[in-house]
C-alpha cells in the first residue's frame, strides 16, 4: 500500500518540481523564492534525432553515465607519468606496505583508508618491499599506476555523486550538472585524487554521507518503509566509513546529528503522532546513526589488528602487553618477575607513552646534567639496569647473591642505572626545563659517584593480568607501578610534553611534586626484561583484550594528532592558515621543483572556489535580508517557499561551516587539503542560488547564463590543467598562470 500511495503522490505535494521542459519526470515547476504554485502540465517535445531523443527520454541514466566517463578520463589521464613518490605517498604508500607485510605500524588516522591503500597494492601485485621514500623513483615492475588508479576511482565517483545529490536537493538538471561540473573541473579536487593518498576516499565517503542524508530526507513522509530504512541505514554505514578514514569525518557526523536533532524536535511538535511512533523514531536513529557507525568504526580496527599481527615500527605506541602478542616480538619471552641486576626497558603507561630514555647530551640550562626523556622508538639508549640503592655514605648495598636472585618487590628502594652511559636516574630541586613548576630529572654520577638523590621507591598500582599479588613481585609487562623519588617525594612523570629542538623533540620527563597517584602518566611498566638467570615466562602469561587495545590506540592517535603543532624552529612552506583557503590564496607544491622534474601544484580552480565561497556569504546575506523583512511583517516568500529555501541553503552552509570553522580552533598544523570537504559542500551553493534566482527568466536566457558559467569553469580548468597533469621544464614558463602573488609556484 505504501508504494501504491507514493505512486499517486503529486510532486507538488512535496513543494518541489522542475522548471525546465527537459526535466519531464515532474509535472510542476520547482519551488523557489520567487514562484511556488501549481502549473499546467506541458507536453514534452522530443528531438527528431534518435540519439538526442534517446538522451532526452533516458536523461536520468545518460547524464550520470556521461559525467562518470568524463570523471574517469580526467582522473586517469597521464596518471602514471610521474614515476616517483609524490608528496604524502611517502606516508600512505608505506602504511599500505605494512598491511602487505602484516607489520604493525602507528599513524594518527583511523585505518580504513590505509587498508584500502594496502588492498590496491595487493591487487597490483605489489609485495610491500618498496620503502616509499619521498621523491624516490618507483622500481621496475611495481604497478604504482594501478594503485593511483584505485585511489582515483574514489575521486572520480564523487562527480556523479554530486549530480545525484543536487537532484535530491531538488535542483534543476542544469543546476545539477553545473554542481557536478564544478567538482569535475576543480583542479584541486582532481589533483588530490590522482595519487596514493587518503583524501579521495575521505571525500568519497563525505559525499556519500551527504547523498544518503538527502535521500533519507526525501523519504521522511514515508517513515518505516523499506526505502526509508534503506537510506537511514546507508547514512549510518557511510558515517562509520568516513570516520574510519580520517577523524575529519566526525564533522559529517555532526551535520547528520544536527539534522536529526532538528527532525526529532519537529516531530515532537506533531501532536497527531502516537507516542510509540515517536519513540520508534528515536530508537531507529539511535541504532542506525549512532550504534551502526560505531560498529563500522570498531570493525575497521578489528580488521586492522587482525592483519597487522607481526611486530613492526609502530609497536612502541601500544601497550607492552599488546606488543608481547605480536609475532616476532621478543616481549613474550621476557622473564616474568624482575630481579636486581636485570637489564630492562621501562614504558610510561599513559596513552601514547614512550620508553624511559637517556643520551649523552645535557640540558642547556638548569643542572646541565645528562638529559632524561621518553622516546617512542626502540634503541639501546632505552636500556637500564636495576641496582641496589645508595646508602647514606654514597655506597651501594650488595644486590645479588652468587647463588640466588633477589626479586624486586612492592615498596623496594632501587637505583636505575642507564646502561649505555652509566649515569644514574636522578632528581633534585632544580626546575624542569619545560614544566618548570616541577623538578628536573637528570642522569648523574656513575657506579662509584652518587648520592641519595639516586634512590627511587617502587609502588605497585595494579597488575593487568595476575591477581595473586601477595608476593609483591614486579612482573614484566603486566605490573603497573609508580617510581617515587625518595628524597624529593615526587613521582617520575612523562605527560607527552614535547621538548624543544635541543631535546630532539622527545618527551619531557620530570618529577611531579603534586603526587597525583591516579595519573596514568606517572605509572610505568617493564617492557623488555633481560636476565640469563631467569627462565622465559610461561605460555599465555601475557594476555591482552581487544577493547583495551582499541581504546589505547585511539587515545594514542588523539594525543599524537594534537602534538602536530607548528614547529617554531622550522619554516614549513607547505602549511597554510584556514583564512587562506576559501579564496584560494595559497597553493601547495606536491614535489621537488627542479627544472628536469615533473611538477604538480595543488591549487583550486579560482572560478569554482571564489564563486562557491561568495555564494555561501550571499546566502547568509539573503537569509538576514528575508528575516529582517519578515520581522517587519513584509513577506517576500510564502511559508512553504521560505522553508524550502532556508532548509536547503542552511544544510549546505552548515556542511561547509562544520568542515571549515573547527580548523580555526585547532592547534595542529594545517594544510590546503584540509579545506576540501568544506569546499565540496560550498560548491552546491552557487548552482542552488543560480537556479532559484533565474527561475522566472526565459528558458533561453537561463541557458545563456548557465552556459556562460559552464564555459568559464571549463576554460579556466584547461588553462590550469598543467598543474594537475604535470608541468615539465622550468616552472618559470608557467608564470603567466600565477594569478595571485601569494601563489608560490615560481
Amino acid at each position: 500500500m505504501d508504494n501504491l500511495k507514493r505512486r499517486h503522490k503529486s510532486a507538488a505535494d512535496e513543494l518541489y518540481t522542475s522548471h525546465e521542459a527537459e526535466d519531464h519526470e515532474k509535472l510542476y515547476k520547482q519551488a523557489a523564492p520567487h514562484q511556488l504554485h501549481r502549473t499546467q502540465y506541458q507536453p514534452i517535445t522530443y528531438s527528431t534525432n534518435k540519439f538526442i531523443a534517446y538522451a532526452q527520454k533516458n536523461y536520468s541514466f545518460v547524464i550520470p553515465t556521461a559525467l562518470t566517463l568524463l570523471a574517469f578520463y580526467t582522473r586517469f589521464r597521464l596518471i602514471g607519468i610521474s614515476n616517483f613518490v609524490v608528496w604524502d605517498e611517502a606516508h600512505f604508500g608505506k602504511f599500505g606496505s605494512h598491511y602487505l607485510k602484516n607489520e604493525f605500524y602507528f599513524d594518527v588516522h583511523p585505518p580504513l583508508g590505509k587498508m584500502l591503500v594496502g588492498l590496491s597494492g595487493a591487487l597490483a601485485g605489489y609485495n610491500g618491499d618498496f620503502e616509499f621514500t619521498s621523491g624516490a623513483t618507483y622500481p621496475e615492475g611495481m604497478h604504482y599506476g594501478f594503485m593511483r588508479v584505485f585511489n582515483a576511482l574514489f575521486g572520480a565517483l564523487i562527480v556523479p555523486l554530486a549530480y545525484l545529490t543536487a537532484r535530491e536537493c531538488h535542483m534543476s538538471i542544469k543546476a545539477s550538472i553545473l554542481a557536478a561540473t564544478m567538482v569535475l573541473f576543480d583542479t584541486a579536487l582532481l589533483c588530490i585524487s590522482r595519487f596514493i593518498l587518503l583524501d579521495s576516499m575521505l571525500l568519497f565517503f563525505t559525499c556519500l554521507t551527504f547523498y544518503c542524508l538527502m535521500k533519507f530526507h526525501n523519504e521522511r513522509q514515508y517513515p518505516f518503509t523499506e526505502d526509508w530504512w534503506l537510506w537511514l541505514t546507508l547514512t549510518g554505514v557511510s558515517l562509520g566509513c568516513v570516520s574510519s578514514v580520517k577523524w575529519v569525518g566526525l564533522f559529517s557526523v555532526a551535520l547528520v546529528g544536527l539534522y536529526t536533532i532538528e527532525d526529532l524536535w519537529e516531530k515532537l511538535g506533531d501532536l497527531t503522532m502516537p507516542k510509540m511512533t515517536y519513540l520508534k523514531h528515536w530508537v531507529s536513529r539511535g541504532v542506525c546513526l549512532i550504534a551502526l557507525p560505531i560498529c563500522v568504526y570498531i570493525l575497521s580496527f578489528a580488521i586492522h589488528f587482525a592483519i597487522l599481527y607481526r611486530s613492526g615500527p609502530g609497536d612502541a605506541q601500544m601497550s607492552s602487553l599488546f606488543q608481547a602478542n605480536l609475532e616476532g616480538s621478543s616481549l613474550g619471552q621476557n622473564p616474568l618477575e624482575l630481579v636486581y641486576g636485570s637489564r630492562l626497558t621501562i614504558k610510561n603507561f599513559g596513552y601514547a607513552g614512550g620508553l624511559l630514555h637517556s643520551h649523552s647530551q645535557t640540558y642547556p640550562e638548569g643542572s646541565k646534567q645528562q638529559q632524561i626523556t621518553c622516546y617512542h622508538h626502540k634503541d639501546d639508549n632505552n636500556h637500564w639496569v636495576i641496582k641496589a640503592p645508595r646508602t647514606g655514605d654514597g655506597t651501594t648495598i650488595e644486590e645479588i647473591n652468587d647463588e640466588e636472585a633477589r626479586f624486586v618487590k612492592d615498596g623496594d628502594v632501587v637505583r636505575l642505572m642507564h646502561l649505555k652511559t652509566g649515569r644514574n636516574l636522578h632528581s633534585h630541586p632544580v626546575a624542569a626545563p619545560v614544566s618548570n613548576s616541577q623538578w628536573e630529572v637528570s642522569g648523574y654520577g656513575d657506579e662509584e659517584v652518587g648520592d641519595l638523590q639516586d634512590n627511587w621507591k617502587i609502588e605497585v598500582v595494579d597488575d593487568l593480568v595476575h591477581r595473586d599479588t601477595e608476593t609483591g613481585h614486579i612482573r614484566s609487562l603486566t605490573t603497573l607501578f609508580r617510581i617515587r623519588h625518595v628524597s624529593q617525594n615526587c613521582l617520575l612523570t612523562a605527560d607527552n610534553t614535547v621538548l624543544p629542538q635541543w631535546g630532539y623533540k622527545q618527551i619531557e620527563v620530570y618529577c611531579d611534586k603534586r603526587n597525583n597517584d591516579d595519573n596514568p602518566h606517572s605509572w610505568w611498566n617493564i617492557e623488555e626484561h633481560f636476565n640469563e638467570m631467569l627462565p622465559p615466562a610461561p605460555k599465555n602469561a601475557y594476555k591482552t583484550k581487544f577493547f583495551k587495545d582499541f581504546w589505547h590506540l585511539n587515545v594514542a592517535m588523539w594525543t599524537s594528532n594534537n602534538a602536530l603543532v607548528p614547529d617554531p624552529d622550522k619554516d614549513d612552506i607547505l602549511s597554510s592558515e584556514p583564512l587562506d583557503w576559501p579564496l584560494a590564496l595559497v597553493g601547495l607544491r606536491m614535489c621537488g621543483w627542479e627544472d628536469d622534474r615533473i611538477k604538480y601544484y595543488l591549487i583550486g580552480n579560482p572560478i569554482v572556489w571564489w564563486s562557491s565561497f561568495l555564494s555561501v556569504i550571499a546566502f547568509g546575506a539573503l537569509t538576514a535580508f528575508y528575516l529582517i523583512r519578515m520581522q517587519r511583517s513584509i513577506y517576500d516568500l510564502s511559508k512553504a517557499q521560505w522553508q524550502q529555501f532556508f532548509f536547503m541553503g542552511k544544510t549546505i552552509a552548515l556542511g561547509w561551516a562544520l568542515h571549515y570553522i573547527p580548523f580555526f580552533i585547532m592547534g595542529r598544523v594545517t594544510y590546503l587539503h584540509h579545506y576540501f570537504p568544506a569546499l565540496y559542500f560550498s560548491i552546491f551553493m552557487m548552482p542552488y542560488l543560480l537556479d532559484q534566482y533565474t527561475l522566472q527568466l526565459r528558458t533561453e536566457t537561463r541557458a545563456i547564463i548557465f552556459g556562460s558559467v559552464f564555459a568559464l569553469i571549463v576554460l579556466v580548468f584547461v588553462y590550469f590543467s598543467p598543474f594537475v597533469y604535470g608541468m615539465t621544464g622550468p616552472a618559470q614558463q608557467f608564470a603567466g598562470r600565477k594569478w595571485l602573488d601569494s601563489w608560490n609556484m615560481v
